[in-house]
């Protein structure tokens, strides 16, 4: 394993890191009484587009998984729409689950639809721009020894921290605190956050101190 390729992987995650940062600095410049908790609403909207066009750039300049095949325009235009619907889809789910696990089904449904929406932002257009639409993939890099790349092994990291802090970020609203980052979804969205920044920093420190003994199969 080059460590060039560590090299690589780690500068995405710190403009990563870096864009959740900007969230929360930039917006009070131009929005009057912005606030992470206070406006909670606008900020999971921003963070969402500002971590989308972050990750899309990224791809476009590092191309992690370059393709030997030449791709015609009309290829990449389909595979463009076909990951917008996979995106939306997984907001549906997301949104889903979340409902199956407490929040309201009919009180909040803004709230928990742009929980989800930042959910899919942290997990599943990570994957896109990675492994594009294709289920295949998804399933191999997921299942147990699938990764064949560091690139894979940081979409395993960062999904599992994006999900468990979100998981974890649950556990104190139903306590009698009365503190403001209670109210729904805050500390789930703010518990997400957290674990994807976790796992962004997580990820290139467990692939460099593990590289000996990472061996991957050949595509």
């Amino acid at each position: 394993m080059k460590d060039t390729e560590i090299k690589r992987l780690l500068s995405a995650h710190i403009v990563c890191v870096f864009s959740i940062i900007l969230t929360t600095v930039v917006p009070p410049l131009f929005l009057e009484n912005f606030s992470v908790l206070g406006t909670h609403l606008i900020w999971l909207c921003i963070c969402s587009i500002c971590v989308t066009t972050v990750n899309i750039i990224l791809y476009i300049i590092l191309k992690p998984n370059p393709s030997s095949k030449r791709i015609s325009f009309a290829h990449k235009v389909t595979k463009f729409l076909k990951c917008c619907v996979f995106f939306f889809i997984s907001c549906i789910l997301f949104h889903g689950i979340i409902v199956l696990y407490g929040a309201p089904l009919i009180e909040s449904v803004l709230e928990t639809f742009l929980f989800a929406v930042l959910l899919s932002t942290f997990t599943t257009l990570h994957c896109l721009c990675m492994l594009g639409p294709n289920i295949q993939a998804w399933i191999r890099v997921f299942s147990k020894n699938g990764a064949m790349s560091i690139w894979d092994n940081s979409l395993q990291i960062t999904t599992m921290c994006s999900i468990v802090g979100a998981w974890l970020g649950a556990f104190p609203i139903p306590l009698d605190w009365d503190r403001p980052w209670q109210i729904w979804p805050i500390s789930c969205s703010l518990g997400a956050t957290f674990g994807y920044v976790a796992g962004l920093i997580i990820a290139p420190l467990w692939i460099y101190w593990n590289r000996k003994q990472l061996t991957y199969k050949s595509r």
